[in-house]
């Protein structure tokens, strides 16, 4: 439908019409065949009101979508379809690592993959458009939706950001009929990774400043890789809901970050102005959130019980809600729902297709995601070695994390299922999931870990315990786990311990009894065949760290990319009193942003700096070599400082990167390209520039043994 025709439906709408078009609610709101009882009762809902709203989220079933849409369908006077949305955020019936394990990846093709693999699976069910990419900067892993995120780095989670949204959508200008491909939204806009102490919806604080620099940029790499719809966040910046903050809407979202697409809330988050106590009652809600610019209010009745009579009493709004209605008629438009409603689904083909491709890819992202921090030389496993497996997750199909809600936990494959079909002697003491270990349990694990070469001890959080709404005060292995892994090593030092949680932990208790820790998140649903692979070798552990590993929770919220102070630490004074330190802990992380290894290791051979002047481009070119015997898959990372700068700027930020695969014994030489822009930060005016002066650069296989390699100058 051309925008021209477009225009000429909104003309044809009633104001009712128009409003409902800007009100979501769940499936169950149709259960009844229209019926006023359930949620139509509690809302005092009309059937009329019920067939003109705009869109449904949560389905999970085609047949769902399809009946729904039928209905709908049959007895909307404009026939205007439904959109259907629904959260898919790493993967829908197939799951794959959480994001903040493909984050580890630092691998943006593998990120697009993913998307896509979940996008068809999600289309295939009917849904039309997902909750995701999560743009939010975190800092700080006592809250739990850092899940959900891309980690502490802006520079890394805005191409990730990106990456998302082009798998998701595929080409913009052909989701229209491209039905494997849905639309994306991305969340939180803004600010809700910075939650005073970690605690969820609680309040946010930020400088302009800061969130300029970091909270907007991948929100902003997002729009730019044509994202459909933006969520609201659910907190205040400056004191104000964002739900009702007209500055961040239509200032920061509309005019800065030149965003014309559809704005929804987020759960129920209009009609929560009033427990922050900036809206007296739902009519002064739905108008705050409306003259805010939220165009699309999910799961309340303020916009459905209130709009239709605040544009009668203000007909200057009827303008902004014509714009809210065309935005909502363009996202369905542009999924090409006006020529077919159902996006390819009909009453012959309402069966998800579950593609062994795809599993294949869940698989491979899961090997790709997994972080070694330490190996002792005992990893990988040889054949025939008598192993032991225990802890609770040793047998324990719980690896899909808390947003795989159509995910079926019986098909996911557990450590053990994974470890049984290897060369090896495995000796299981299985372990009910979500008990604390008791003594029993422990006394067994002494005597199975006395009796075997290698200990790999699987532990870490459940899906109930990471994700939204689980704020923690403390980050050390809980229900025994510490306990269990230092009973275990004092009788057999030869300890693996696998992690599995959807945060960055305080290991400090367990490093030094561990000769190996790899950190496998929710690693999805092929969790225990990646991890198989991996520990013998047949694959090599090539992610890395997109979060601090913190050693102790008084440190957050922490990055590696600290601003310069006046008295930093440093190697001559840190016997000193008066500096930037702790008293009872040193200040960096346990295991910072960027670290991982392989069973390989490279080296770097040397290094040149080039400057184009007919471009204006510099170039560093690295000849890394690998040693050893065993081929390596590394993350060549660059880092900069920026010399001389008007506002405090990190000690060091991450530029570029590149994934590298070097055979035993062979080199190869990456280049690294920059330009001024590359350099630019924001000012103390807001603005994005670069300042004339110098630029050290620095270069390494994670951030904290980097090789200083010279200064250009801009």
């Amino acid at each position: 439908m051309k925008e021209k025709q477009l225009h000429a439906l909104l003309n044809e709408m009633t104001l009712a019409e128009k409003v409902g078009q800007l009100v979501q609610l769940t499936p169950d709101f149709f259960a009844q065949g229209g019926e006023i009882t359930g949620p139509l009762q509690e809302w005092q809902m009309t059937e009329e009101q019920l067939f003109i709203i705009g869109s449904v989220l949560g389905t999970h079933t085609a047949q769902q979508v399809y009946a729904i849409q039928k209905q709908y369908l049959a007895k909307s006077r404009l026939k205007i379809p439904l959109v259907f949305m629904a959260d898919v955020i790493h993967g829908y019936e197939t799951i794959f690592p959480i994001p903040l394990a493909l984050a580890a990846s630092f691998d943006e093709k593998l990120v697009e993959q993913v998307a896509e693999a979940s996008a068809e699976e999600a289309a295939e069910a009917g849904v039309h458009v997902t909750f995701s990419p999560m743009a939010d900067h975190v800092k700080d892993a006592r809250w739990g939706r850092v899940l959900e995120s891309n980690g502490e780095d802006p520079t890394l989670s805005s191409a990730l950001v990106s990456a998302y949204v082009r798998g998701y959508q595929g080409d913009k200008d052909l989701l229209a009929t491209n039905h494997k491909r849905i639309a994306a939204c991305v969340k939180h806009f803004v600010g809700y990774g910075a939650p005073e102490a970690g605690r969820d919806y609680h309040t946010v604080d930020l400088s302009e400043l800061e969130l300029y620099q970091n909270y907007l940029p991948a929100f902003h790499a997002a729009i730019d890789a044509g994202v459909q719809l933006v969520m609201t966040s659910f907190n205040t910046i400056n004191g104000i809901p964002v739900t009702a903050n007209k500055k961040m809407i239509q200032e920061v979202l509309r005019e800065k970050l030149e965003f014309n697409g559809l704005v929804i809330s987020d759960w129920g988050a209009v009609a929560e102005l009033i427990a922050h106590r900036v809206a007296e009652n739902r009519e002064a809600a739905a108008e705050k959130a409306f003259r805010a610019g939220v165009e699309m209010d999910m799961m309340s009745d303020c916009y459905l019980n209130v709009l239709e009579q605040l544009i009668h009493s203000t007909p200057a709004l009827e303008k902004m809600l014509d714009q809210a209605v065309f935005h909502v008629l363009q996202l369905k438009n542009n999924l090409g729902l006006f020529e077919d409603p159902y996006r390819g689904l009909n009453d012959q083909n309402l069966s998800v297709n579950l593609a062994a491709k795809t599993r294949r890819l869940s698989r491979e992202a899961a090997e790709q995601s997994v972080v070694l921090l330490k190996n002792d030389h005992l990893l990988p496993l040889k054949t025939k070695q008598k192993v032991a497996l225990i802890g609770p997750k040793a047998t324990s199909k719980d690896l899909l994390g808390a947003w795989s809600w159509i995910g079926k936990t019986e098909a996911v494959v557990s450590l053990q299922e994974g470890l049984s079909t290897k060369d090896i002697q495995l000796n299981t003491l299985p372990y009910p999931d979500g008990e604390e270990v008791t003594e029993e349990y422990l006394q067994k694990a002494c005597h199975l870990a006395e009796a075997c070469d290698v200990v790999i001890v699987a532990v870490g959080e459940t899906s109930e315990e990471a994700g939204e709404a689980t704020s923690l005060t403390k980050l050390e292995l809980s229900r025994n786990q510490e306990k269990l892994i230092q009973a275990v090593s004092t009788l057999n030092p030869n300890v693996v311990t696998i992690i599995f949680s959807g945060r960055p932990l305080v290991l400090s208790a367990i490093e030094p009894v561990c000769k190996s820790i790899l950190v496998a998140w929710f690693p999805g649903s092929e969790g225990g065949n990646a991890l198989a692979n991996l520990l013998m070798g047949e694959k090599e552990p090539q992610a890395r760290l997109p979060m601090s590993f913190p050693r102790a929770v008084g440190q957050l919220p922490y990055t590696y990319a600290q601003l310069s102070t006046g008295r930093p630490q440093t190697k001559e004074n840190q016997d000193q009193k008066y500096i930037s330190r702790y008293m009872d802990e040193k200040n960096e992380a346990l295991f910072s942003f960027g670290a991982g290894i392989g069973y390989g290791s490279c080296i770097l051979k040397e290094t040149a700096l080039d400057f184009d002047d007919q471009t204006a481009t510099h170039t560093l070119a690295c000849t890394i070599k690998n040693p050893t015997s065993v081929d390596h898959t590394t993350i060549l990372q660059v880092y900069s400082r920026d010399d001389q700068t008007e506002v405090a700027r990190p000690m060091r930020e991450l530029k570029k990167w590149q994934k590298v695969f070097l055979p035993a014994g062979k080199e190869q030489t990456i280049r690294f390209q920059f330009t001024e822009h590359d350099f630019a930060y924001i000012h103390s005016d807001l603005l994005l520039k670069s300042d004339v002066g110098t630029i050290s650069l620095f270069v390494g296989f994670d951030n904290t043994s980097l090789t200083f390699i010279g200064k250009i100058t801009i």
